[in-house]
């Protein structure tokens, strides 16, 4: 089975399944994935561009209750932004390398 790390979206080469910020506008972060049925480059957008999906990430508690609320072990769809914000933490918060 072959893995894809590059693909193509809109004509420029993005990175798959690596989140990053959103320099543009609306949400603060973004993904690129492929869609496993129709092989189509999708972008992800999530996060509130105006502060939300922000705290706590370092706070065992507050990831605690992050993930209660939006049933992150259920979340196993990678083309869905659900399932992106629950694994925030671990992509962008400051030493936080484990899971909920």
């Amino acid at each position: 089975e072959e893995v894809i790390e590059e693909a193509e979206y809109k004509g420029k080469k993005v990175s798959l399944n690596k989140p990053s910020r959103n320099t543009g506008s609306g949400k603060k972060y973004k993904v690129y994935v492929k869609n496993p049925t129709t092989g189509n480059v999708k972008k992800i957008s999530y996060g509130d561009s105006k502060g939300g999906l922000k705290g706590g990430w370092n706070n065992p508690e507050s990831r605690a209750s992050f993930a209660a609320r939006h049933d992150c072990k259920n979340k196993k769809d990678k083309t869905k932004a659900g399932y992106w914000a629950c694994r925030a933490h671990k992509d962008f918060g400051p030493g936080v390398g484990r899971f909920w």
